[in-house]
C-alpha cells in the first residue's frame, strides 16, 4: 500500500486561497478544498479544525498579498502606487474584490490596510509634503473612492474598450494630481485667512 500524501497547511491554504479567487470566500468548503488538493476530507481535519479556521487563514494570506501589492514600486510616485496596487489587485482578482469590497460581509475588516501604513507611504511622495496627517488622510480618502470607483466600474465591464490598463493607471494619475493641487490651493487659502 503507498504511503498516504501528508499536506502542509501552506498547500490547504493555497487549495482554499484558489477556491476563494474563483468563487469567492463563503464558497470555501472541505470537500472544495479536498477536491482541488486530490485527496479525501482528512488531511484537511488533521491540520486545521473547522472551515472557518481555513477561511481565517485565506484572509491572513489575502492580507499578505494586499500588502506585498502595496509595497510593490509599480512607479516612482508612492501615492500613485497605493491607487495601481487597488486596481491590479481588482484586475488580477475580480471575483475577491467583488467579494471584499462589494459585498457587504463579515470579511472586510480583515484584508483592510491600516491607514497609517498608507499615509507613511504617502509621505514618501514628495508632492504631498508639507501636509499634516489629517490633510493626507483627507487626500487618501478623496483617491480612494475615485479609485475604487474606477475598480468597481472595471471588474463589471462597465468602462469602455479601450480603458486598459495603462489609460486607467493614467487617469489614477492625473486625477491624484488634481485633488493633491486642489488640496494645496485650499491649505494655502487658509492660512492667508
Amino acid at each position: 500500500m503507498a504511503p498516504k500524501t501528508k499536506f502542509t497547511k501552506e498547500s490547504i491554504v493555497s487549495a482554499a486561497f484558489e477556491v476563494a479567487r474563483e468563487e469567492g470566500i463563503d464558497h470555501i468548503t472541505i470537500r472544495k478544498i479536498a477536491a482541488k488538493l486530490g485527496s479525501s476530507i482528512a488531511p484537511i481535519y488533521v491540520n486545521f479544525t473547522d472551515v472557518e479556521e481555513v477561511k481565517q487563514e485565506v484572509l491572513t494570506y489575502i492580507q499578505r498579498l494586499s500588502q506585498q501589492m502595496l509595497m510593490t514600486a509599480y512607479s516612482p510616485d508612492p501615492f500613485l502606487n497605493i491607487g495601481i496596487a487597488s486596481l491590479k489587485f481588482a484586475r488580477q482578482y475580480p471575483v475577491l474584490f467583488k467579494d471584499l469590497v462589494m459585498n457587504t460581509n463579515r470579511f472586510v475588516k480583515d484584508v483592510q490596510q491600516p491607514p497609517g501604513s498608507l499615509i507613511d507611504q504617502m509621505k514618501q511622495a514628495p508632492e504631498l509634503v508639507g501636509f499634516t496627517d489629517e490633510e493626507l488622510m483627507d487626500i487618501f480618502f478623496k483617491m480612494q473612492v475615485f479609485q475604487m470607483g474606477i475598480s468597481v466600474m472595471d471588474v463589471n465591464g462597465l468602462l469602455p474598450e479601450e480603458a486598459d490598463e495603462e489609460k486607467l493607471i493614467k487617469l489614477l494619475e492625473s486625477t491624484g494630481k488634481d485633488i493633491i493641487t486642489a488640496a494645496r490651493m485650499h491649505k494655502n487659502n487658509k492660512s492667508i485667512i
